[in-house]
């Protein structure tokens, strides 16, 4: 059952965050086209070397109701991983937002560093091809602190869509491209499971 006291509440909230712009709720159609462009986007192969898989996205579309916001530069992310590499069921890299922890990790012969993305591995590559054995570059889900705190809502995750959702999103509120600003997903429910 749809409750709106909490909707705006949580949108509340949501444009209360640093670097938050403009909150949308989805509607049952634009969730399903979210849905086409992830399953999609899962099937790209990303640089040659695997496949996509937005736990992040499928995790939200699942929630009793979910938004999408736009962010600028001041939008500060969630603490890493964001991006989780795995490979054969094993992970094999991520993410890393600790700057002195990539740079002691650049200087392995082990590790290959790419930005912010760490291959704890290199011998990996050798293994893997984008046939039979591709890298899944998984994007997991993220809690929402802020509004799992609301005593209201629950299961709060937030999620970064994949480029042609973050663009669909973007077009369907009416926000202009421009550098540095994103959209997210945030999901919840209504009554908690949990408990």
């Amino acid at each position: 059952m749809v409750n709106n006291d909490v909707i705006e509440q949580v949108t509340s909230s949501i444009k209360e965050i640093k670097g938050v712009g403009e909150v949308h709720i989805l509607t049952d159609e634009e969730r399903e086209v979210i849905r086409d462009l992830e399953l999609k986007a899962d099937q790209m192969t990303l640089m040659g070397l695997g496949i996509g898989d937005n736990k992040g996205v499928k995790q939200v579309l699942e929630n009793d109701v979910m938004m999408a916001f736009t962010t600028d530069m001041d939008y500060k992310w969630p603490p890493a991983p964001n991006v989780i590499l795995m490979h054969e069921g094993c992970i094999v890299g991520e993410d890393i937002d600790d700057e002195s922890k990539l740079e002691e990790l650049e200087n392995s012969d082990d590790h290959l560093v790419i930005g912010n993305i760490v291959l704890f591995d290199k011998s990996v590559l050798k293994n893997m091809n984008s046939a039979n054995k591709p890298l899944v570059v998984v994007l997991p889900p993220k809690p929402c602190s802020e509004i799992e705190i609301l005593p209201e809502a629950c299961n709060a995750h937030l999620a970064s869509p994949s480029p042609p959702s973050d663009e669909y999103i973007k077009e369907r509120i009416g926000f202009e491209q421009a550098k540095g600003t994103g959209t997210f997903l945030l999901g919840f429910d209504f009554e908690c499971s949990c408990e």
